[in-house]
């Protein structure tokens, strides 16, 4: 089948909104990472300094969203806009980003420049994502039971580490540090390394695998779920993804780093995510809502998703 229709940002955009739009940054990206960090290690600083089940449970989410929002900055890496310089952009995006949750940048970028080309059609890798949608809601708990105990994670974990071998090495290179599952051992063994330095080796455990087995489960397939469920296939490439205008709690626990603007990055996908909430202005301000799929809060995506 051929690739989805393109738009051409010059019929949407003036030359200087369109060079506003696509300048990099040798500083933002990096900025994000730095931050998705902190606020890692500042939630499990909170707890650790107040134990109690709120300060806990605050945060897994808190960190579980900022695994996510790791993902999110590796995908900007896979596209190019974490850094302007290619060699910094991808060692940041594969050792900062992705190793740590269990990614690779390379295996990814390829994966999704293909779901990119085949948007919603039967070539799309993430096809199978969105295609169980809509379901009923009981399907969906049950779902979200697996995320939020752990068997998602589990599944998805042992299924790696049994696999013949690591789903592809980096950049095509081989090697001991250049296979995936190597990697995110590795930098795991340094996180216990040094939490056990401090006399917090729980804290790994605790603060580290269970929101990445838990609640990055959980807000990963919400992310998806709003993203393109339900969305159908469309021959208007504004509608092949959904933008979910989620508020100030749900940017913090459910959609960090502009993501929540898919239907913005699948027309114009090489936008850093920073520049997506500005995009979606623009678009707005030129009359293009009607033909966008946009709807106020992941609540509303669960009522399209499962709506029995």
């Amino acid at each position: 089948m051929a690739a989805v229709a393109r738009i051409d940002p010059k019929t949407v955009f003036s030359p200087e909104e369109w060079a506003g739009l696509t300048a990099r940054s040798s500083w933002r990206g990096l900025a994000l990472v730095a931050h998705a960090w902190a606020l890692i290690v500042g939630a499990g600083a909170l707890f650790v300094l107040w134990p109690n089940p709120v300060t806990f449970l605050l945060a897994v989410m808190v960190i579980g969203t900022r695994q996510l929002g790791l993902g999110i900055l590796m995908h900007d890496a896979a596209h190019g806009a974490l850094h302007p310089n290619q060699k910094i952009n991808d060692v940041v995006g594969d050792w900062l980003c992705a190793a740590p949750i269990g990614s690779n940048l390379a295996t990814y970028r390829k994966y999704h420049l293909r779901h990119h080309r085949f948007t919603e059609q039967p070539e799309d890798p993430d096809l199978v994502l969105s295609k169980p949608f809509p379901t009923t809601r009981q399907s969906l708990w049950r779902k979200v039971v697996r995320d939020l105990t752990g068997q998602t994670a589990y599944k998805l974990r042992v299924g790696q580490f049994l696999a013949k071998k690591s789903d592809a090495p980096t950049d095509g290179k081989t090697g001991f540090l250049n296979d995936t599952r190597t990697r995110f051992l590795a930098i795991n063994v340094v996180f216990l390394a040094v939490l056990t330095a401090a006399g917090l080796w729980w804290a790994y455990f605790a603060l580290w695998l269970v929101p990445l087995a838990t609640w990055f489960q959980f807000v990963t397939r919400i992310r998806n779920i709003g993203e393109h469920a339900c969305v159908g296939k469309h021959e208007d490439p504004f509608h092949h993804a959904r933008t979910t205008l989620a508020n100030p709690l749900e940017r913090l626990l459910i959609a960090p780093y502009w993501v929540h603007y898919h239907a913005e990055h699948h027309v114009f996908m090489h936008l850093p995510c920073w520049k997506l909430e500005e995009a979606h202005r623009l678009l707005m301000a030129k009359g293009y809502g009607p033909r966008m799929e946009i709807r106020r809060g992941y609540g509303d995506v669960l009522k399209i998703a499962a709506p029995a």
